[in-house]
């Protein structure tokens, strides 16, 4: 999954130097987003000058403002087309060196449970999510460091917290602290998904096989077999079904209160006035930012899930290629009608 692209000497200008440009458009994204933030707090203290005293202003200065933020959003706007676009080739060529080196050991392989789908299907999703969730990283990285001193020098404008009263760069802890209990509390919530996302998978993969078997075989793909193959998979994503229920009151409950927390934070410190409405939305800006960095696995824990599924077939399809054991066996249905 990753020797055959990364250690491969035909694919190192894509896995390298690919890997290299990607991650200097993130941190060049996270550089906009900072000036946006910036923006953000000049903007907001003006409209507050503008509303609290007529006439103080003018509309050239308001203009200029808007101006201002149009440029920066131009950039970002150029800058996440154009890496979209690289980063689309660059999963593409993962994809075609990982199929390059199944398909040297096709004869190896080809008796598997779903190798077609693993060579044709799995490849691609395994290389889209493993850059989709390795940028997000990054990202969350890059965008931590860059807020988290903002976040910390903001934060001794807040006067004191709710229940708490003043505490030392206040709104820094209240960011951990409600991203270390979201994080546990939906790891704790979703550990039963990546097994049953993987037995879905070989359920359905033993399903299609049969329909695939019957279009050439008269034989194959009789109605009671296919009706049982079927129950596998119907019973397996009510399983699915179930448990992603109340994994999703869980995730977007947590997500809907996040919002409320920075306001709540920032209670006490909005009623004594004693900031302007330009640092409040600089604070809740970047208490947001620092906080989604900290919320990484919290965001991404379905996709989390969804790639353990798809490592767990490769990797059990690699195995193949060293050893001459049989992989289990999905669930079997009966040949004949009962």
């Amino acid at each position: 999954m990753f020797r055959s692209f990364f250690l491969s000497r035909q694919w190192w200008h894509w896995s390298l130097l690919g890997t290299a440009l990607i991650l200097f458009a993130v941190w060049y994204r996270v550089q906009l987003d900072v000036k946006i933030n910036d923006w953000f707090g000049t903007f907001y203290d003006l409209v507050q000058k503008a509303l609290s005293a007529p006439k103080s202003i003018t509309l050239s200065q308001y203009w200029e403002q808007l101006a201002t933020f149009i440029s920066i959003a131009m950039v970002y706007v150029t800058v996440a087309v154009l890496i979209d676009f690289f980063v689309k080739h660059y999963v593409f060529r993962w994809r075609h060196a990982m199929n390059d080196y199944y398909m040297a050991h096709w004869q190896k392989l080809r008796s598997i449970e779903g190798a077609a789908q693993r060579v044709q299907e799995d490849t691609m999703r395994f290389a889209s999510i493993v850059e989709s969730l390795g940028v997000e990283l990054m990202r969350s990285l890059m965008t931590l460091v860059a807020f988290l001193p903002i976040l910390w020098t903001l934060s001794d404008k807040v006067s004191e917290l709710p229940f708490f009263g003043a505490i030392p760069h206040s709104l820094v802890w209240v960011s951990i602290t409600w991203a270390i209990f979201g994080t546990l509390l939906l790891a704790v919530t979703g550990m039963l998904l990546p097994g049953l996302q993987f037995q879905n998978q070989r359920v359905e993969a033993a399903y299609r096989k049969e329909l695939v078997y019957g279009e050439d075989d008269p034989a194959r793909a009789a109605p009671p077999v296919a009706a049982s193959l079927f129950q596998h998979v119907r019973r397996n994503y009510f399983r699915l079904f179930f448990h992603y229920l109340y994994f999703d009151v869980v995730k977007w409950s947590y997500i809907q209160v996040s919002v409320l927390v920075p306001l709540i934070a920032l209670g006490p410190t909005i009623v004594a006035g004693v900031i302007t409405l330009g640092v409040m939305q600089q604070i809740a800006r970047a208490f947001d930012k620092v906080t989604e960095s900290f919320q990484y696995l919290v965001l991404s824990w379905s996709t989390i899930v969804e790639l353990i599924s798809v490592y767990k077939r490769l990797r059990a399809f690699e195995r193949q290629i060293h050893t001459e054991g049989d992989l289990p066996q999905p669930p079997a249905a009966t040949q004949t009608a009962g």
